[in-house]
């Protein structure tokens, strides 16, 4: 019976072994995240959740995907530090989840720690005297753009209808109406990989379209924002009605991750696939939707296979048609998409 080397295991490709090897390594990847699921659970905190094989798809706004090999929402930040140091010593690769509204979940699940904010002790919104507002990093930003009304605080009601966190929010520099989250950020408290926590100041970081170059290997753990003025929480509350009024109009209501591709430079991703004729093409129930064209729904039953076939199909037309290479902006949560496009 061959034997494999405890940090070895989760990087090992069954295609390359027989039936025999590929059972032992099976075997060894269950008692690998076996260990380090029982060594770890009595040190982290009461509140905090730690299971093996948690299914995926329900916590992402597309509904589909496989498990996580380890999922833990930590109370505090010991039970932060206490899981990235543990899964940096035992080679374990740490995946963040937020709301999951801009990924992927394979249909075979990931294997990684993933590690969300749900808790609530991470989605704390607190006015500061200065008029700046501390935000936790699992605040839904529907809520944060709630409570930031009720305050008569403005400047946030672009991001009411994207359904992430906070904490994905910065991940991604979400956007929308014009409005970005990090044009309302004037610092962010992260966690490094290696369990060091750092608040940085918005001018020493890098940003741009969709992207934090300082949490692409951290986690977010909250931010200091500034609104751009106080008003009438009436009136603040009207142009969070304005927003979402066109938001309904112009997306579609069923399962999606949003915007599936990337919108190339003085273009639009959802107008070439219009031209393309894609609206409406569909594999199994992953169909681009006749509403916004760079929108996949799922219409019930979609695996993940089928959304990843459809975007190659997507691409392949638009290449042809429009002779643009479309770039996914959605995650392949767990793997990278030059992998399998």
């Amino acid at each position: 019976m061959r034997r494999f080397d405890f940090l070895q295991i989760s990087y090992m490709n069954p295609v390359n072994l027989n039936s025999a090897d590929q059972a032992n390594l099976g075997l060894a990847r269950a008692h690998h995240w076996d260990a380090f699921h029982q060594a770890m659970r009595p040190r982290l905190g009461a509140t905090a959740k730690f299971t093996r094989e948690e299914p995926l798809a329900v916590k992402t706004t597309i509904r589909l995907g496989g498990s996580a090999r380890l999922y833990a929402e930590p109370g505090s930040e010991e039970d932060m530090r206490l899981l990235l140091n543990a899964a940096a010593a035992a080679g374990i690769a740490v995946l963040p989840l937020g709301r999951g509204s801009n990924l992927i979940v394979p249909d075979a699940g990931v294997e990684a720690l993933v590690i969300s904010m749900a808790h609530e002790n991470w989605a704390k919104f607190e006015a500061r005297p200065d008029g700046a507002v501390w935000v936790g990093a699992g605040l839904r930003l529907k809520n944060l753009c709630g409570l930031a009304a009720k305050a008569g605080l403005t400047g946030f009601e672009f991001l009411e209808g994207i359904p992430g966190n906070v904490g994905g929010a910065l991940r991604m520099n979400a956007g929308a109406m014009g409005g970005w989250m990090f044009d309302v950020v004037e610092a962010v408290q992260l966690i490094t990989a290696s369990g060091e926590s750092r608040t940085l100041e918005r001018a020493a970081m890098h940003v741009d379209y969709r992207h934090c170059a300082e949490l692409h290997d951290a986690i977010a753990l909250g931010a200091l924002l500034r609104p751009s003025a106080h008003a009438d929480t009436e009136a603040v509350g009207r142009q969070i009605d304005v927003y979402k009024k066109k938001r309904q109009e112009s997306q579609p209501r069923e399962p999606s991750a949003g915007c599936i591709f990337k919108n190339p430079p003085g273009n639009s991703a959802g107008r070439l696939i219009d031209q393309s004729g894609l609206k409406g093409e569909r594999v199994g129930d992953a169909e681009v939707s006749p509403i916004h064209a760079n929108f996949m729904v799922n219409r019930g039953a979609a695996t993940s296979a089928d959304l990843i076939e459809l975007v190659r199909r997507v691409r392949a037309r638009v290449r042809v048609a429009q002779g643009v290479e479309l770039e996914p902006e959605v995650l392949l949560y767990g793997q990278q998409w030059k992998d399998v496009l």
